[in-house]
């Protein structure tokens, strides 16, 4: 590199996963925040404990957090007092006996094979090998009653073996000998698979702490149960950035900026209960952001916010500035009090949607690149942030990311010209924060709420949405539940108010999740309306959207830009 222009990067890695359980019964509905526990959130400390150099933002959303509790908790009093664990796999795995039943052997094995083919199934020959197997029983559905139990068992401790971390893989000789054994596990073995489980899910939270303690991580928060806080303030503002969308019946939010201050309060009470300090930083849900969401994470005392580089151009085209700007600087809208930071939508992508089908040195030499072009060629005191989902990512990489995420830390940490820092450290340092004359709503998706709303299937969610929170302001006026009835149905709202369902409403998602979060959304409705004591519309017995496609990374991701 010619020079020696230095720029500042920002590595912001966001963890979240939505409310898996029914809270009415405590029973998690699916697996997804114990599985990515095991794999990617331990991997993804692991990296950052063994390059003492490196610095990154972890980002996460309250509702996870206390899930990890949870979880661990269960797992805890299995192990002392033999009390069942309220998720279905988990306490599959710890069956003295596999059930007898052909539909529930089924399901099992259906679960069981929700893994990515490639890089986690195929992978291990003796797995590959029970993958085979499954897809033979499926085209010959009538001889599944000849299943047998041990068949069930091995694909139960493949799956969770799969799903480990690499960096457990490495270290563990419990996961390398059950991986030698390959088959004919027993019970002590799937026992021994749930200590291991256990000790990850206990410690996790605990390490990102330490090193956050220590300088050499940011933490910061999201609110509560991960709203999109723009169409919670104003559904209109779809409109800015879609002025052609299809709304939903529902005009406006009720009460939307009452629950916003909600979801951000019960957010910095989480986050202070499990780290001991308040968020100096937030992500808002989605990196959805517009003039009025800026305004109140201002007020709330957040010291930054961040979003996706795309509200940037549309934010100065509409102010009619150089819409050519540097995305690589901090910006401060007027009349607000909070700086926020736009996320490099295209070296995002790439980890993203790209570097997964290379090889570790050539995606991180190709990074290493795009990063000493952009101090090149700009001046100096530039941030270039890459902001992006902590966990999907790593399925679609060569065992989980190891070999790029390791060689990326290690040469970003030795690079001259590359400072990895925070967030809090660029603003402590002075860095410069360009005035915003205007912020078009959007989120760090195409610079809109596309994934959200305006389409007939999200539409509908969210009227469903209105009419269940028109039905807890009605009873609430009615001052006829108790102190803890209320809390209890705050929560429940605030689950319903999550933006992972919306995600997932429409015909271009996958079948199968379509069905899941779909079904647990109405779950959700069902559970609020009892607990305040009403009927649930007849409307929550259907299903009310299906899914039939094939996108990209099977949906989990979005990329920046169209």
């Amino acid at each position: 590199m010619s020079g020696n222009k230095k720029i500042k990067l920002v590595l912001c890695w966001h963890m979240h996963q939505p409310e898996y359980r029914d809270r009415q019964t405590g029973e998690f509905q699916l697996p997804w925040t114990y599985l990515h526990v095991i794999k990617d959130y331990v991997d993804m400390v692991a990296h950052l404990e063994a390059q003492p150099d490196a610095k990154a933002v972890v980002n996460f959303a309250p509702i996870l957090l206390e899930q990890i509790e949870d979880y661990a908790k269960q797992v805890n009093c299995y192990l002392h007092d033999h009390v069942e664990m309220k998720d279905p796999i988990l306490a599959a795995l710890a069956m003295p006996t596999i059930p007898e039943d052909v539909e529930e052997r089924f399901e099992l094995i259906n679960h069981c094979m929700r893994a990515n083919r490639e890089r986690q199934i195929d992978r291990y020959p003796a797995y590959s090998n029970l993958a085979k197997m499954v897809d033979w029983l499926h085209a010959h559905g009538d001889t599944a009653k000849y299943i047998n139990a041990q068949f069930i068992v091995d694909l139960l401790v493949w799956y969770h073996l799969a799903w480990m971390g690499e960096t457990v893989k490495l270290s563990d000789e419990r996961v390398q000998r059950l991986i030698s054994k390959a088959g004919n596990f027993t019970l002590h073995d799937r026992v021994e698979i749930i200590e291991i489980i256990g000790e990850l899910l206990s410690g996790v939270i605990y390490r990102y702490n330490a090193l956050a303690r220590k300088g050499r991580i940011e933490l910061s928060v999201t609110p509560y149960a991960h709203p999109i806080v723009p169409l919670m303030l104003d559904i209109q503002s779809a409109k800015e950035a879609m002025p052609d969308a299809p709304l939903p019946e529902l005009d406006a939010y009720p009460g939307g900026e009452e629950r916003v201050k909600w979801h951000i309060q019960q957010g910095n009470a989480t986050f202070k209960r499990f780290f001991g300090s308040l968020p100096k930083g937030c992500w808002p849900s989605e990196g959805a952001v517009s003039d009025a969401t800026l305004k109140i994470l201002g007020e709330a005392g957040y010291e930054w916010a961040a979003t996706g580089g795309q509200v940037l151009h549309n934010s100065l085209h509409i102010a009619g500035a150089d819409t050519e700007q540097s995305i690589h600087h901090p910006f401060q809208l007027k009349d607000t009090e909070i700086p926020c930071f736009f996320r490099d939508d295209g070296l995002s992508d790439l980890i993203g949607f790209k570097y997964s089908k290379w090889h570790a040195d050539d995606a991180v030499g190709d990074m290493i690149h795009h990063l000493e072009n952009i101090a090149e060629h700009g001046p100096e005191g530039r941030v270039v942030s890459i902001i992006m989902d902590g966990e999907n990512a790593w399925e679609y990489f060569p065992e989980n990311g190891y070999h790029f995420l390791s060689t990326l830390y290690k040469r970003l940490a030795e690079h001259p010209d590359i400072e990895l820092t925070t967030f809090s450290e660029c603003l402590a340092e002075k860095v410069t924060v360009k005035p915003l004359e205007k912020m078009m709503a959007g989120s760090w998706v195409y610079g809109t709420f596309s994934t959200w709303i305006g389409d007939i299937d999200k539409n509908r969610g969210w009227d469903m949405l209105g009419d269940v929170k028109k039905c807890f302001d009605k009873v609430v006026a009615t001052n006829r539940l108790s102190k803890e009835q209320l809390v209890e149905a705050e929560f429940q709202l605030a689950v319903c108010e999550g933006s992972d369902w919306f995600w997932w409403f429409g015909d271009y998602n996958p079948d199968q999740a379509v069905s899941s979060f779909e079904k647990q959304f109405r779950l959700n409705l069902s559970n609020l309306y009892h607990l305040l004591g009403e009927h649930a519309p007849a409307y929550l017995s259907l299903s009310f959207t299906q899914g039939s496609g094939d996108p990209a990374m099977g949906g989990t991701m979005r990329k920046g830009s169209d």
